[in-house]
């Protein structure tokens, strides 16, 4: 996981455990920390394209491993998405920022939309590629797509989920199926998403969160947390999609609308699918350059 660059590799505590941490640039009273959650089934090398251009465009910034993945802890408990935000504000108070701009991806963009509600002191702003907000898809009658939703039903099931991760090709053929037609970015990288995933319990926590937003619904932790994320956004949000993404096509995204009281931008990426950072490095960098520039103010 310690794959050498532009950047430095650090385990930082927060929230009691230890997050592999990827820095790049200086911290900087002018500009915002920024901070990058990867999806599933990745880790922080999805953005391995955004994080030299950011730091370059003289921002600090922290790409790291969620609870589970790549080099940060893997606990058998506690994989429900407001644990993940509170690791996500634990790291941001322990890197010594006062605020940031999560920018989560897939997997991580449920976290991110989930800071302006939980951690609201902390986030500056959000930006969320292929992922729509959280509280529509938790509902009765919520239009999911099909392909979402057997991807969601096969990963409830106890122990196989994680033997075709570790053992089979899951992880290659959610590279495959997910991206554009013909579009390698992410499956190039394959081999190496696989590798991270057969560390020692990367590949149980990784279903135990897929689990957990299934069962949580109607439990008082789920009910919590959907309280929680029906306040409105009110910071500054920007919302990417692949026109091509077979996992989550244009209509999973129609209410995100109903949730930001701030600024919304909307951009569809056309020629790519759900895996965005790496299927459209040049765009994903310039429109979050372009969003950070001119919705986040600078610090004071």
């Amino acid at each position: 996981m310690l794959v050498p660059g532009p950047w430095e590799h650090r385990n930082v505590s927060a929230n009691g455990a230890q997050f592999h941490v990827v820095l790049a640039g200086e911290p900087s009273t002018h500009r915002p920390l920024v901070v990058l959650l990867h999806a599933f089934p990745q880790f922080w090398w999805s953005w391995r394209h955004q994080i030299p251009a950011l730091a370059a465009a003289g921002y600090q910034v922290a790409a790291m491993d969620l609870r589970g993945f790549g080099g940060s802890d893997k606990p058998p408990h506690r994989h429900e998405t407001g644990v993940f935000a509170r690791d996500v504000a634990g790291v941001i108070r322990s890197l010594g920022a006062a605020s940031a701009v999560v920018v989560g991806h897939g997997f991580g963009g449920t976290v991110a939309w989930s800071m302006p509600s939980l951690a609201p002191r902390l986030t500056r702003a959000v930006a969320v590629l292929a992922n729509p907000h959280p509280l529509p898809l938790h509902r009765v009658g919520n239009r999911m797509p099909l392909r979402a939703l057997s991807t969601l039903a096969r990963f409830q099931l106890p122990w196989f989920p994680e033997r075709a991760v570790r053992e089979g090709t899951l992880v290659r053929d959610v590279l495959r199926e997910w991206s554009a037609p013909g579009n390698d970015g992410a499956t190039s990288q394959a081999d190496l998403y696989t590798e991270a995933m057969r560390l020692p319990f990367a590949a149980h926590s990784a279903m135990e969160h897929f689990r957990w937003l299934v069962r949580a619904t109607p439990r008082a932790d789920g009910r919590r947390y959907l309280a929680a994320v029906r306040r409105p956004v009110q910071v500054p949000v920007l919302s990417v999609r692949g026109a091509q993404d077979r996992l989550l096509p244009g209509r999973t995204f129609a209410r995100d609308h109903r949730y930001v009281v701030g600024p919304l931008r909307e951009h569809v990426t056309p020629r790519a699918g759900h895996f965005l950072p790496e299927e459209a490095p040049e765009e994903i960098t310039e429109l979050l350059l372009d969003f950070l520039a001119a919705e986040v103010p600078a610090a004071r």
